[in-house]
């Protein structure tokens, strides 16, 4: 609570000055724009400008759901996360559109995402490879409005500091990490066994957008910690970081009837700092993903095993964007 009362007021205080940036902004915009330039500040700024209106948006709809379904009354709970979930995918929605004219973002799925099922199918354990900015409310996206899936999400505690998220992440099944008990297998494993059918927990791997330096940083790891042939496997990845198996592991042990999704992506990862980003407005590729599916029934069974098929599946993903990435992809 003591949290949501400092980044609350720094929202809306937020609004009057990212608005009078955007009026300067659109005024170089218009310059650039007879000049035949990408007018990036224009677009930067108007983006920002959005984004805190959609946050807005977003808290009042989370204040109208707990007037509306205030706690103690029965089945007020369900009602605020089916409330929230709708929330979200509109607010994710308008986000995506606004992003297609202002940084060029066109993403194209294969296979294409089915329809939602009459009958919800079994629970779903989604791993996606996790570079570039937005990645992971793309795959929540994808989710919510394409599948009709409810996510289960894994985020970074960082997130929290976005009053929307916050309140509206709290109203669904979720876990931030790390733990505040320190205990982020736990918390995963707990979210994971609470999987229903349509149901889907959402977790990125690698922990971390890659960075040729931070794939480093983890072959080396392995090595000091004895791991030598699983480090010779993953220094053979060169646009993806070795899976952090610890987080899978706890999921797929806590949801032993639950499928298995894979996501792979690329476009996204060739804004890897400030620089690159600024310099990739707009986009000139589309942004691409791929997804395949592994039955429950197909997964190893042992944990030595599971962690092996990990590590192969996301070999997997490492070639696919090998024969994807565009010109300037970051990789080793």
């Amino acid at each position: 609570m003591a949290r949501r009362t400092t980044t609350v007021p720094l929202l809306l205080a937020l609004i009057p000055v990212v608005a009078a940036l955007f009026a300067v902004a659109a005024l170089a915009g218009a310059v650039s724009l007879a000049a035949r330039r990408p007018a990036r500040p224009a677009r930067v700024v108007g983006f920002l400008l959005l984004y805190l209106l959609a946050d807005c948006a977003g808290l009042v709809a989370a204040a109208a759901l707990y007037v509306r379904h205030p706690p103690g009354v029965r089945g007020a709970r369900e009602a605020r996360a089916a409330g929230a979930y709708a929330v979200l995918t509109r607010l994710l929605t308008y986000l995506r559109a606004a992003a297609r004219p202002l940084f060029g973002l066109d993403l194209r799925i294969t296979p294409r995402v089915p329809a939602p099922p009459e009958r919800p199918g079994p629970p779903l354990l989604v791993f996606a490879r996790h570079a570039g900015p937005g990645d992971s409310f793309l795959v929540l996206h994808a989710l919510l409005r394409e599948a009709g899936l409810r996510p289960y999400t894994v985020l970074k505690g960082s997130l929290r500091a976005d009053p929307c998220l916050d309140l509206l992440v709290s109203e669904v099944p979720h876990c931030f990490l790390p733990a505040p008990d320190g205990r982020d297998q736990e918390a995963i494993g707990a979210l994971a066994a609470a999987l229903g059918p349509g149901d889907a927990l959402v977790l990125f791997p690698e922990g971390g957008n890659f960075t040729p330096r931070r794939h480093r940083r983890a072959v080396d790891t392995l090595r000091r910690h004895g791991r030598l042939r699983r480090a010779a496997r993953a220094g053979r990845l060169h646009y993806v970081l070795p899976p952090r198996d610890a987080g899978v592991l706890a999921a797929l042990e806590a949801a032993p009837a639950a499928d298995v999704v894979f996501v792979a992506h690329s476009g996204l990862d060739v804004i890897d700092s400030v620089r690159s980003a600024w310099s990739c407005i707009p986009l000139h590729q589309p942004v691409q993903a791929q997804w395949w599916r592994v039955r429950s029934g197909d997964i190893p069974r042992t944990r030595e095993a599971r962690s092996e098929w990990l590590l192969t599946q996301w070999t997997r993903v490492d070639a696919w964007i090998a024969t994807h990435a565009p010109p300037g992809t970051p990789h080793v």
